[in-house]
């Protein structure tokens, strides 16, 4: 990667970053205990989504001090916002068969926040018939394998298997993607890399894959202004070994990216109540710091701790 796309790179993730903190406190959880997890405008999975970024930015390392220092800031208020873990382990506890508080807990272990009873509860599950068995599709495997291996749980996954089993592994026609398996296929080589950090673990025949077909859904998505799909292909292209993607789709990105570091979902306008417009485009700050920590590690040749087994 040349040096201006670095850093569009780096300017596009640490204004989503900036924009991100300055706008939290649209973002808490209710004071009760009782959060319906299927109300799309909740609070639960974008503050595991904003935990997810910044423990990014803390085991990669490549942000300046003050993004640093407010990565290490947000991530200790959803830290909070869950209760210091509290909340995962009762809700794992209550409901031993969903993994959304495992898949939340992991980025937090990630940035070394960890919580006893919880370890001590996923110890447990592992061991369970039922919990292994748990139904999910092929990207969801993989995203409760990944989870498990970061957490440090005891429980062992076969990641070719997993791999093999996904719309990915297929190496399907390529011209026959839509906008959600597009976005499986994103998650289907964040999990498998640990976003980014063993590239050398994603299969060679899919790594071939998208070298070939990558640059070309990242235009096609520019081009309809799709920019939070955007955003997590250019992360995938920076978790393989040899990325490929060139600076348009990040240009196209800055150019969309407003002053104070929001940054469109998509062409729609953005909502005037400055609640609901940050509701509406979280996740692509999310994304934009993802993919803009993952394409500067890579760049500058981090290393992550050896992955277990």
């Amino acid at each position: 990667m040349n040096a201006d796309v670095l850093k569009t790179a780096h300017t596009i993730g640490s204004r989503a970053l900036r924009w991100l903190h300055d706008n939290a406190e649209f973002g808490t959880l209710p004071t009760h205990t009782i959060v319906d997890f299927n109300d799309r405008d909740g609070a639960y999975k974008p503050l595991g989504e904003t935990a997810l970024a910044t423990s990014l930015m803390l085991r990669e390392g490549v942000a300046g001090p003050s993004d640093l220092a407010t990565a290490r800031n947000l991530i200790g208020f959803a830290w909070e916002q869950f209760q210091c873990g509290n909340f995962l382990y009762e809700r794992q506890l209550r409901h031993p068969l969903i993994t959304d508080p495992l898949e939340t807990y992991a980025h937090f272990a990630r940035a070394g926040l960890r919580h006893e009873p919880m370890d001590l509860l996923q110890e447990h599950l592992a061991d369970l018939r039922s919990v292994q068995g748990i139904e999910l599709m092929p990207n969801r495997r993989l995203a409760v394998a990944n989870a498990s291996r970061v957490a440090g749980s005891n429980r062992r996954f076969d990641w070719t298997a997993l791999a093999a089993d996904t719309w990915l592994g297929l190496t399907p026609e390529p011209w026959l993607i839509d906008w959600m398996t597009a976005y499986c296929v994103t998650h289907t080589v964040f999990h498998v890399t640990d976003w980014g950090a063993h590239p050398e673990l994603l299969p060679a025949e899919i790594q071939d894959y998208l070298r070939l077909w990558l640059p070309v859904w990242v235009d096609i998505w520019a081009e309809v202004s799709q920019f939070d799909l955007v955003g997590e292909l250019l992360a995938v292209d920076a978790c393989l070994t040899e990325p490929v993607c060139d600076a348009r789709g990040w240009d196209r990105l800055a150019a969309a990216q407003h002053e104070d570091g929001l940054l469109p979902r998509d062409a729609d306008p953005i909502d005037e109540d400055p609640k609901q417009a940050f509701k509406d485009h979280e996740h692509t700050a999310v994304v934009a710091i993802v993919a803009g920590t993952i394409t500067l590690a890579r760049s500058l040749g981090t290393t992550a701790a050896p992955v277990p087994a």
